[in-house]
């Protein structure tokens, strides 16, 4: 009975720590990249004529 208790306090059913600070070192990347791209010039022009076409246009 023992072991079988102990078996199952055992199991790994989670990220470890280092886990965690590698999802958010990605995390934290992908966020930057992410960033660069949308207040690029080019990007930014165009979300900015995405929205004034959606708030111009008739109901």
């Amino acid at each position: 009975m023992c072991q079988k208790m102990r078996k199952l306090l055992r199991g790994d059913a989670g990220m470890v720590t280092s886990e965690y600070a590698m999802g958010i070192i990605a995390a934290v990347g992908f966020a930057a990249v992410l960033y660069a791209v949308v207040t690029s010039g080019q990007v930014s022009a165009e979300l900015q004529d995405i929205v004034k076409r959606a708030l111009s246009a008739r109901m």
